[in-house]
């Protein structure tokens, strides 16, 4: 799945970046969990999830890539997967490691809910913060004005921690903000318009264990925003 450091790994499923891949060359990744959490709620109804995706990055430190995976929001046949198309610029310097790029999801043309946001992180040693900016969406304001949905609208900031536990076990800590209407209109948050996320994850090789949670109570759609959540996956790269 996804991860823009070695301690996103551990939220996998929160469809992060994926920056991974050897300079100059292509690589590939396919995932199979029980559920698909982004920033801690859940995108399939607490139903598994398949995803796979494909990345380039070049020795300069330019990065593009895609990532596809079935979603399900209990609206009908109006989402049925997101797939995700995302490019950016990501090196180190005295021992800082920083991140920039764009983030287009796309989901089903019926749905009408197209959205991109950029990025930004800065990471030294295990510990990492990054920003989410919300850049654009297709959602017509028409349909609730209420609702803003433009340019810094909503934003998503969080920070990680990963270590190194033993022999590639590894030990990972999260902690995110997410505020703007997005978070009421696209995640169900039941009138809410920002609230906390957390989680601690285990992972060795391609298996991730995470317990994740959030300060959320629960929606109007049943989807259990406020219990914590146990997440399995397994990733083949």
């Amino acid at each position: 799945m996804k991860k823009l450091t070695a301690a996103a790994s551990a939220v996998a499923l929160t469809g992060l970046i994926s920056t991974g891949a050897v300079a100059g060359d292509f690589t590939a990744n396919a995932s199979f969990s029980n559920n698909y959490l982004w920033r801690g709620l859940t995108q399939t109804e607490n139903e598994p999830v398949i995803s796979g995706g494909i990345d380039y990055a070049h020795d300069s430190g330019f990065y593009i890539g895609t990532w596809v995976a079935n979603v399900e929001y209990g609206a009908g046949d109006r989402f049925s997967y997101e797939h995700d198309v995302y490019l950016g610029y990501a090196g180190e310097y005295n021992g800082f490691s920083y991140d920039i790029g764009w983030l287009y999801y796309n989901y089903d043309e019926s749905a009408e809910y197209d959205f991109s946001e950029v990025y930004a992180s800065v990471g030294y040693g295990g510990f990492s913060v990054t920003a989410w900016i919300l850049a654009h969406s297709e959602r017509d304001p028409t349909v609730d004005p209420t609702y803003d949905f433009g340019f810094g609208d909503a934003f998503y900031l969080q920070a990680d921690y990963s270590h190194e536990i033993r022999d590639g076990l590894e030990l990972g800590l999260h902690v995110g903000y997410h505020d703007g209407d997005w978070v009421d209109e696209f995640n169900f948050a039941d009138g809410t318009t920002d609230y906390v996320d957390y989680n601690v994850s285990l992972s060795k090789g391609g298996f991730s264990f995470v317990v994740s949670g959030t300060d959320l109570s629960d929606s109007p759609t049943g989807l259990q925003n406020d219990e914590v959540k146990y997440v399995i996956s397994y990733t083949i790269d």
